[in-house]
């Protein structure tokens, strides 16, 4: 199995947006579970502007749940602190992690994927990101680590 963050768009406008001609629809970053033959485990997700829930079937793919403005059935932040060593969803939380970051810290852990990244913090400074991840080391256990790249356009 391996697990992967991705963009699904939603047909809601952000408010900045609203005044132009042709305003660009709004996309949301997802965690998605794929299995060893390609296939996408389907999830529901919600928009993180409008809330519209979305059935996720594929990388960059959804569908609008007609009528579903929430689905107490979906993933939580407090859902997962319960799956998650305390030290791990307290770094989360000072960080503000969405929560497609901590389905992704929970699928590490699941998956024993040895060297997983999770990016906690970024900026860009002088053509350059810099931040911190948090590093899967096995056994429940994370460092963080600081980075620091150019910056491609």
């Amino acid at each position: 199995m391996n697990g992967i963050k991705h963009l699904i768009e939603c047909q809601c406008i952000l408010p900045q947006y609203k005044k132009r001609e042709d305003p660009p629809f709004h996309r949301f970053v997802v965690f998605s579970m794929v299995e060893e033959n390609g296939t996408v485990v389907e999830k529901y997700s919600q928009c993180n502007n409008c809330g519209i829930v979305h059935r996720v079937f594929d990388i960059c793919k959804s569908d609008i749940s007609v009528g579903t403005e929430s689905l107490n059935s979906m993933i939580s932040k407090d859902d997962l602190k319960l799956m998650l060593p305390t030290n791990i969803t307290e770094i989360l939380d000072s960080y503000n992690c969405e929560v497609y970051d901590w389905e992704y810290a929970h699928f590490l852990i699941n998956e024993n994927k040895v060297g997983g990244r999770i990016i906690i913090s970024r900026e860009e400074i002088d053509g350059k990101a810099q931040g911190k991840m948090l590093v899967y080391k096995g056994s429940n256990s994370f460092t963080i680590e600081p980075f620091l790249t150019d910056l491609e356009f």
